[in-house]
């Protein structure tokens, strides 16, 4: 029989529900720790109107750890914040599908079937008392929730993302969270771009920051944008800037955006400031430390002139607190705290025994591959041991994991030969093509 023919029928309806157990959103368990860890630091404030979509997710990311108690907390959590934010009478609208759908999901895996089935039924309710427009689409509150949880993941995920929230938006053009969203989903890809978003998208951005005056986290990705196209934008920074700090800190406040502004268009000593002012406002935020720990990185990094110790010693330190806040924090802030120690006097040592101690962890293939393309800058840079760093580059585009430091390394790999610098480098363009890579 096939897998359709052995389910039973609360299976059946239970695939066919639309909640996160069934958008296709697995993912590493490193993945998901630093998901919810960003989740977290968007925070949990009342006024935020995709709250309880956060509780959703963080219900569901919590069942993929293994954490069954967390994640019925969080369902309950947004059920009751979905019930208040609305001022629904009862606790009934089309809102709750996804919640429902995500509780009868986790009782059934828990074994508990008849409050699965409880909960299938109040999805069936909800549908028939909240029909969507057709039978090929989704009620918009449905494409609504689901784009938002999307957005969180790679870009395949975010362009049907933005296709979702499209279709919402046309289904409900009242609702200006979604716009604003849907706007933010917009950029997610070009954050690294010089180019930025193109004319259609600049011009969504524009109306949808006109019809939400008061966003700040929208209002600094649209003058990131503005600044790609090439407007002078130093004045408005300055003056985003104030307003931010006076915010409440999350990372829906703009705040990275804005630093990110500063480093490319005023400089890098005026972000590192910036990222102090906010600390010295809010001096146990995490999420602050981690800002003002990538400014640092940033500042000593990515710039010639070589930075005083003083300002070394201050990068070490917040790295190694950022590290200590966030338990499964990503592999590659320890990959910049290895680097840092790489520019200190007589830190050499350090950096590479941190190195080292990475090169032997367990990781999952795209944590490896990052791993093998910055260990190989940090040889060619730092140990200037420019056989090994090649070495290295072709372990990173050997692993099939498309990625920007994949493509980063096969640029740097095709520089070196066609420099022709190097009779080491070997010949790259059979390199590749022996693994297929087209580039």
């Amino acid at each position: 029989m096939s897998a359709a023919q052995s389910q039973t029928p609360m299976e059946s309806k239970l695939e066919a529900l639309q909640c996160h157990f069934t958008w296709d959103i697995d993912c590493g368990r490193s993945k998901f720790f630093r998901l919810r860890d960003k989740l977290v630091d968007i925070g949990a404030d009342e006024g935020n109107s995709w709250l309880c979509h956060i509780y959703n997710l963080q219900g569901f990311i919590h069942y993929k750890l293994g954490l069954t108690e967390d994640a019925q907390s969080f369902f309950r959590r947004a059920a009751e914040g979905f019930h208040q934010m609305r001022k629904a009478a009862s606790d009934e609208g089309p809102w709750l599908m996804v919640n429902y759908g995500n509780q009868a999901w986790l009782h059934h895996h828990l074994g508990q079937e008849a409050e699965s089935q409880a909960y299938l039924s109040k999805v069936d309710a909800l549908m028939n008392k909240y029909p969507s427009p057709s039978q090929e689409e989704l009620h918009p509150e449905i494409y609504a929730e689901k784009a938002w949880t999307l957005m969180k993941f790679n870009e395949n995920k975010r362009l049907l993302a933005r296709d979702h929230f499209e279709r919402a938006i046309r289904m409900r053009p009242d609702m200006v969270e979604w716009r604003t969203s849907h706007a933010i989903g917009l950029v997610k890809g070009f954050t690294h771009s010089n180019e930025g978003v193109d004319a259609d998208n600049l011009e969504k951005m524009r109306k949808a920051k006109e019809q939400d005056p008061e966003n700040l986290y929208l209002a600094v990705h649209f003058l990131e944008q503005l600044a790609k196209k090439g407007e002078r934008i130093k004045h408005e920074a300055r003056e985003l800037a104030v307003k931010v700090l006076r915010n409440p800190v999350s990372s829906y406040s703009g705040i990275k955006a804005l630093l990110r502004i500063y480093r490319h268009y005023i400089s890098a000593d005026d972000a590192v400031d910036l990222a102090e002012e906010a600390l010295k406002h809010h001096p146990d935020e995490r999420y602050l430390k981690r800002c003002a720990a990538l400014c640092y990185k940033w500042r000593i990094i990515f710039y010639r002139d070589s930075p005083q110790q003083s300002m070394i010693d201050r990068a070490i330190s917040l790295l190694k607190e950022v590290i200590s806040l966030y338990h499964h924090v990503s592999i590659l802030k320890k990959i910049d705290l290895a680097n840092i120690y790489a520019k200190s006097k007589d830190g050499l040592g350090q950096a590479e025994e941190m190195y080292q101690e990475l090169l032997e962890s367990d990781l999952e293939p795209g944590e490896r591959q990052m791993l093998y393309n910055q260990y190989a800058k940090y040889l060619h840079f730092d140990r200037r041991d420019h056989r090994r760093s090649i070495q290295y580059h072709k372990k990173a585009v050997a692993i099939p994991h498309k990625s920007f430091f994949q493509d980063n390394s096969i640029e740097t790999l095709e520089r070196i030969e066609a420099r022709s610098q190097r009779r080491m480098a070997g010949r790259v363009d059979e390199f590749l093509r022996i693994l297929d890579i087209k580039h």
